[in-house]
């Protein structure tokens, strides 16, 4: 971690989205600070000396036992993207969590007296990808192109209007695809398609994706608790080294001591494919490039990824083994 975050004072912060895979590395990290934190969770972990809190995030919830003690809070909590939508009209679903959900949090807070507020934002807020060479940055005009990234961007906006009425504090970090140890859903595959040997058509895709490591955005979300110049600002976050995905799958190999089985097939025959089957959001997960500019994160808060990519990956690809053993 970085020195700074050594320094935090004693306070105390509350972790919305506690039970998740950022939520937890979050709460482990404050606990390695020794600051005292309280995790609220959709269902009880019975975590032993935990401070725990069990909540739905929505316009109607009651905070009125959360805040005391709590300066800072960590609102991770979201409705992410529903791959069987099992609801009648899914983006008033997205509003009522995203917005509604954040706002009744923040506006409560406020009253409690709650200084800063840190919210875990996307950077689908940006797009759903770039031009090779042409990375997004935090001051890029959003362009979001479904109903989660539609209603982080609503609570972004509110969040920001609603510090200046206020005094809030407000801190807004949209990360690119999140990785580490218990990754879920189609980074995973990745890993168990490498881990299996299973041939894949992705030996030669150029295209540049910006990634976080999870302990690098543990690290920035653990200096926005404190650092001064954080509040207002909406900052973006990656690993600070771009890789293609056939770049990606050879890391993750090597971390397995395993030879990629990758068939070279040009991009555009494979977004032809996946446009004729409508999976054209797969192909541009795989395919395009998606970039991120964290030159403002690093001038105004002082920040350097602590940990590199492809080390990151390949310990990744160590544990994803040794879990699967």
């Amino acid at each position: 971690m970085q020195d700074s975050v050594a320094k935090i004072e004693a306070c105390g912060v509350l972790v919305t989205g506690a039970g998740g895979f950022v939520g937890r590395a979050i709460v482990q990290q404050l606990i390695q600070q020794g600051i005292p934190v309280r995790a609220v969770v959709r269902r009880s972990r019975n975590s032993p000396g935990l401070d725990e809190l069990v909540r739905t995030i929505d316009g109607d919830t009651c905070w009125a036992d959360a805040f005391e003690g709590v300066s800072t809070i960590i609102h991770a909590a979201a409705r992410v993207h529903v791959m069987r939508e099992s609801v009648n009209a899914p983006e008033d679903e997205f509003y009522r969590v995203n917005v509604a959900g954040t706002l009744n949090l923040a506006e409560q807070a406020i009253s409690a007296g709650v200084k800063r507020l840190i919210f875990l934002s996307s950077i689908k807020v940006n797009g759903d990808f770039t031009q090779p060479g042409v990375p997004f940055t935090a001051d890029d005009a959003p362009c979001p192109s479904d109903a989660y990234a539609r209603t982080k961007l609503q609570a972004e906006k509110a969040l920001l209007q609603l510090g200046e009425r206020s005094g809030l504090e407000v801190v807004i970090i949209r990360p690119p695809l999140v990785y580490g140890p218990d990754v879920k859903a189609n980074f995973k595959s990745m890993l168990k398609w490498t881990a299996r040997g299973v041939p894949l058509p992705l030996g030669a895709i150029y295209n540049r994706r910006s990634l976080v490591s999870l302990d690098n955005l543990v690290d920035l979300i653990c200096l926005c608790i404190k650092h001064p110049a954080a509040s207002g600002n909406v900052f973006l976050v990656s690993d600070g080294e771009d890789l293609s995905t056939t770049e990606l799958l050879c890391t993750l190999a090597q971390g397995m001591s395993r030879s990629p089985r990758l068939i070279p097939i040009p991009a555009n025959w494979l977004i032809g494919i996946a446009h004729c089957i409508g999976r054209k959001d797969l192909a541009i997960r795989l395919c395009a490039s998606l970039q991120v500019d964290i030159y403002k994160t690093s001038k105004i808060l002082g920040w350097v990824p602590p940990y590199k990519a492809r080390q990151a990956l390949s310990q990744v690809a160590q544990a994803y083994l040794e879990s699967n053993n």
